[in-house]
């Protein structure tokens, strides 16, 4: 099969995110919908390009995987325009297990945590983006490679839906038309994902799509107003510190004395929050109580 040659689509739109934010920053300030924090940006630009860095190593290690498990695959699919419009399906399927698994699971969370650790979004925000998750996450779409994806099919589709991914992460943008908001993912909806209400957490996972959130019971609409962040922030610019902080803390619970063997590996795979005493408090238990508390009236 003729592999064609595919240049690095994210490397081609790094202009036109430059370019963006700096219009966004404009029209934010002009309209006073909130004041630009300028540092929050710098910082999510630095994480973005140690991401671009770290790239170059995890998509070495990522096509190697992707190329040793190829010649197992079960079927050999071409490069038709077919087999795009299935890949365009069956990445995004992929992508929203991976980015559900990173809110449920602290092992992807100290990579993807990164993400969310602006109390800002802005077109800047997109960019923040973890220096680790390379190395592992791909595990998600390793399905796809055994199915009959070629390798760099499943590369340029990655790369497609993060740079769709990118103008979702506005404040100016409120609604796209209804039929829009029905089937992909949208400003509106991704505002709820990197929003800290009890009743936001841990919804709307879609990348592309906003089907698969509708299907399997974690979509949420946009109603009041999204407060940013984490439930507990990590309040620092230093690109460093938002990259490792989750990791250094996760080996810190799993590691502390007196605690078994077992616990300490369920540290690392049990949700964000999870405490071995059950002292810990997890997004669903805040979800929960806000359902209980939202019809009460007094």
């Amino acid at each position: 099969m003729i592999v064609p040659e595919i240049p690095n689509l994210i490397h081609y739109a790094i202009p036109v995110f430059v370019v963006t934010i700096i219009i966004e920053a404009v029209l934010t300030v002009k309209v006073k919908l909130d004041d630009y924090e300028f540092k929050d940006a710098l910082t999510s630009i630095t994480m973005g390009l140690g991401n671009v860095f770290m790239g170059l190593l995890n998509k070495g290690i990522m096509l190697g995987a992707f190329t040793f498990l190829y010649q197992f695959k079960v079927f050999t699919i071409p490069f038709t325009w077919w087999a795009w419009l299935l890949l365009f399906f069956a990445d995004d399927f992929a992508y929203y297990w991976n980015h559900r698994i990173a809110h449920e699971s602290r092992l992807f969370w100290a990579s993807h945590v990164v993400h969310h650790s602006s109390k800002k979004y802005n077109l800047s925000t997109a960019l923040r983006q973890t220096w680790t998750g390379g190395f592992y996450t791909f595990i998600f779409w390793l399905p796809l490679i055994l199915i009959g994806f070629h390798p760099i099919m499943v590369l340029v589709q990655q790369s497609i839906s993060l740079l769709y991914q990118y103008w979702i992460h506005t404040e100016l943008i409120k609604k796209m038309p209804k039929w829009f908001e029905a089937i992909f993912n949208t400003p509106s909806h991704h505002r709820v994902h990197h929003a800290t209400n009890p009743q936001y957490l841990d919804r709307n996972h879609g990348g592309i799509l906003i089907i698969w959130d509708r299907i399997f019971g974690t979509f949420e609409p946009e109603v009041e107003k999204p407060v940013y962040g984490l439930v507990k922030n990590i309040e620092t610019y230093n690109p460093v510190k938002v990259a490792f902080n989750e990791w250094f803390f996760m080996f810190k619970d799993a590691f502390k004395s007196k605690v078994s063997i077992k616990n300490r590996f369920l540290y690392f795979f049990k949700p964000p929050g999870w405490n071995h005493d059950g002292s810990g408090v997890l997004s669903k238990d805040m979800r929960k109580a806000w359902e209980e508390n939202k019809n009460k009236t007094f």
